[in-house]
């Protein structure tokens, strides 16, 4: 069972198991579980590596959105603005 974090007086987080028939708090639980895993809420809309945006990438020439009209479309497919 998953736990519940509900803060004491305090202010100490104090774990408490998730009722079973408690569906909004099973779903918050599954999307944090999703974030966690992915390292943050939503969708990915830039599929561009972060080191395309470095001073070594920049200067490597290595395409980003806002210098590459190709990588621009890529990230606009990603968004699913195209």
């Amino acid at each position: 069972m998953a736990a519940r974090n509900s803060g004491k007086a305090d202010g100490e987080p104090q774990n408490q198991p998730i009722p079973a028939d408690d569906e909004v708090a099973k779903e918050v639980q599954r999307a944090t579980d999703k974030a966690q895993e992915q390292g943050f809420y939503g969708v990915e809309t830039d599929p561009t590596p972060n080191e395309h945006y470095t001073v070594a990438g920049v200067v490597e020439g290595k395409p980003t959105p806002e210098t590459d009209k190709d990588a621009a479309a890529e990230a606009r497919r990603a968004a699913g603005l195209a």
